[in-house]
């Protein structure tokens, strides 16, 4: 009996594996690692070709890596010499927009978020209404000369300081703070900007460095509005803009002597090509970006979540 039970105990105590999870964790991986395999060429053939010679580049081939390492298409984007000024206008378009944009939209999704506030569901229609239709581009421009902000630098952030989007996930997270938080700030005698400002923005810090990723990018890859509205005013070009025209008057003498670039490359001679400063226009334009998003990641899948689940 005594051998018996013993036998029992080990049964009893043995592990079992299953290769069930070790199977499925092994497949997932694998389709994972091929996923990001392909969410990364693109970027990398980008980086590779930015780093090529341009003639070589027309032959095709590169893939991961530089064939014939260069660095004359950078030194013929960075050696335009409104490149830098037109850095400095997107980084102060970019920091005053962001600024102004989770300000004031929060400020809105605060009061909207206010249950007392009884204007507060026909406001919130009036700006779901304006995700879905548009006035269009001739509209928009008269109205922008009717405020007398062309040429100006106020086009870049007035127009932008409200996002419907951007207010409905943060008026959706506001609503989820506890009440009883706003209610014991008010009895101690807080005022609605206090609370805002004390209590509920310190909480609402996840959704809005997410927000701020969101406008930051938009902001810094926008052009369209320069090349519309401060066409006239060369101080106030901003990077994106005068990249494109870089790349606009590169395509355009690629088009004028395809012949000539091929005797070039012929014989040797070394020399950009539309594709090559394409590349390389895409490489400096993402790199502000890049050194941003490692900052804000913490709070990016946090604050989509926050915001965007309405209980």
């Amino acid at each position: 009996m005594a051998s018996l039970s013993t036998t029992k105990n080990a049964k009893v105590g043995k592990k079992v594996v299953s290769l069930e999870p070790i199977i499925f964790h092994s497949i997932n991986y694998f389709f994972l690692a091929i996923l990001c395999i392909i969410m990364m060429f693109p970027m990398l053939n980008t980086v590779a070709i930015a780093f090529n010679e341009g003639l070589d580049t027309i032959r095709g081939g590169i893939h991961i890596w530089p064939r014939q390492f260069t660095l004359q298409n950078f030194q013929t984007v960075l050696g335009m010499h409104t490149i830098f000024a037109a850095f400095w206008m997107s980084v102060y378009r970019t920091v005053v927009q962001v600024v102004t944009n989770i300000l004031v939209t929060s400020m809105l999704a605060f009061a909207l978020s206010r249950p007392e506030f009884i204007l507060r569901k026909p406001i919130s229609i009036v700006f779901v209404i304006t995700m879905y239709l548009n006035v269009g581009l001739i509209p928009y421009f008269l109205l922008i000369q009717n405020l007398g902000m062309i040429n100006t630098f106020a086009v870049y952030w007035v127009p932008t300081m409200i996002s419907a989007f951007n207010l409905i996930i943060i008026r959706t997270y506001m609503k989820s703070v506890s009440e009883s938080l706003v209610e014991s700030a008010r009895l101690d005698g807080a005022s609605d900007f206090r609370i805002y400002a004390q209590i509920i923005m310190p909480l609402c810090k996840p959704t809005l460095a997410t927000i701020a990723l969101f406008v930051a990018v938009g902001a810094w890859n926008t052009w369209f509005d320069t090349f519309i509205f401060n066409i006239g005013a060369q101080h106030l070009s901003v990077l994106q803009f005068e990249l494109q025209r870089l790349l606009a008057s590169a395509m355009q003498a690629g088009q004028a002597a395809p012949g000539a670039m091929a005797a070039q490359a012929a014989v040797g001679i070394t020399m950009v090509t539309p594709q090559a400063i394409r590349a390389a226009i895409t490489v400096v334009a993402s790199v502000p970006i890049l050194i941003v998003y490692p900052f804000l990641q913490n709070y990016f899948v946090h604050g989509i979540q926050l915001g965007g689940v309405k209980e």
